[in-house]
């Protein structure tokens, strides 16, 4: 269950960073640059916008990566469940046979044109 919720949490927070990240432009353009034409604000508005993003990108990918790592703690092992497959079964209850006698060593003719 707790396995389940961390791989929600990782596709809700995988998703966001993507959206992130595609608002941003790394040429100053991006959803910056739409907040008081390129920088020219004296207001701070593009600062803060583009601060934000910034903060944004670095916040979720640190939560991400400690989601991932956490995760791995509770991901179901193989160990867990106890069956066990036919071939095993097979293996662990097989009597050891006695090996079968060889068969006698056949002799070919000589040839006694030679």
């Amino acid at each position: 269950m707790t396995y389940t919720l961390f791989l929600v949490l990782i596709m809700i927070v995988a998703f966001l960073l993507i959206l992130i990240i595609m608002v941003q432009n790394p040429k100053g353009g991006g959803l910056s640059s739409s907040f008081g034409g390129g920088g020219t604000q004296s207001l701070g508005g593009v600062q803060n916008t583009t601060s934000f993003l910034d903060k944004s990108t670095w916040t979720l990918s640190i939560v991400l990566l400690l989601l991932i790592l956490l995760s791995n703690f509770v991901a179901p092992t193989g160990n867990s469940i106890s069956t066990s497959s036919e071939i095993e079964n097979t293996i662990e209850n097989r009597e050891i046979q006695d090996a079968p006698a060889q068969p006698a060593a056949t002799t070919l003719p000589k040839d006694s044109a030679q």
